[in-house]
């Protein structure tokens, strides 16, 4: 390797692993340069473009790490990310890690993850991408008034607080907490989920890679708003188009590393169910 970019979490303590990174850097004479992001308020290291490193590490956490791909995918470089705090599901290795993940990429020892993103355009939105999720959702007091179609056929007009389109990685965040079902990170679809609305009925939709979700939005009088990887990007609508883009970033992940599944598992976000808990268990519960 020749230069390392840098994507840093805006406040968390992340001094331990940049001071790894960077003993690990200067010991092999490569440079290590900050990228550029619209988060970013922290200067840790000159500035420098995406596109001239040979990866992109991102230290933080999930947040961080989607900041980092966005500018990855830009520049067609793989992004490592570093976790400060506990491993979530784009981060690949802890901070007391990163040195050795370091090496194990500098000596190929690693599988790129494609991810793919979604693709938005329409209405007054210039085109943009999204690789966890969007949202479209009231901006105030009134119901949001949607209408959701896929290839053209209507699948649900609804009133209430609006939706989430998410990626597969996307659909263990903001649309799981609205009751969306989980994707596995290989599937190749993508997921419409409602938020709470007033009456109706219309479940999480699994959408095919190959379709186009169009969403037609009436705010209230409160307005409505769109948000792509938890970022207030545009305010007022009236329609959007959702493609599904492959392989639109390359996330660095290894062999050993924790499996999707587990990780959701050991975080609690999947869980088991009490009487299965209580059957390996007996004490527990028990004042």
């Amino acid at each position: 390797m020749s230069q390392i970019g840098l994507v840093v979490h805006p406040s968390r303590a992340i001094d331990g692993p940049l001071d790894a990174l960077k003993r690990w850097a200067g010991g092999r004479e490569v440079s290590v340069v900050q990228v550029r992001d619209s988060g970013q308020r922290r200067q840790v290291a000159v500035e420098g473009d995406g596109a001239d490193c040979d990866v992109i590490v991102s230290i933080g956490g999930d947040g961080t790490t989607l900041a980092a791909l966005r500018a990855g995918a830009r520049a067609g470089r793989p992004v490592l990310g570093v976790a400060c705090g506990s491993l979530g599901v784009l981060t690949a290795v802890a901070a007391h890690g990163i040195d050795g993940a370091l090496e194990r990429f500098s000596g190929g020892d690693w599988v790129p993850r494609p991810l793919p993103a979604l693709d938005i355009t329409g209405g007054g939105t210039r085109a943009r991408f999204a690789l966890n999720d969007a949202a479209i959702v009231r901006g105030g007091g009134g119901q949001l008034r949607l209408a959701a179609s896929i290839d053209g056929i209507l699948f649900a007009r609804l009133a209430g607080d609006g939706c989430v389109v998410s990626t597969p990685i996307g659909s263990s965040a903001y649309a799981l907490a609205a009751g969306g079902p989980l994707l596995t990170p290989d599937a190749e679809a993508f997921l419409l989920t409602p938020l709470p609305t007033h009456g109706g009925y219309h479940p999480p939709l699994v959408v095919s890679s190959t379709s186009t979700v169009e969403l037609e939005v009436r705010g209230g009088y409160g307005g409505s708003r769109l948000e792509m990887d938890g970022q207030v990007v545009e305010n007022e609508l009236e329609r959007l188009k959702v493609e599904y883009r492959p392989a639109a970033a390359t996330l660095v992940g290894f062999v050993d590393q924790e499996p999707f599944l587990t990780g959701l598992r050991r975080r609690n976000i999947l869980t088991d169910s009490p009487r299965i808990l209580a059957e390996r268990d007996p004490e527990a519960g028990r004042d």
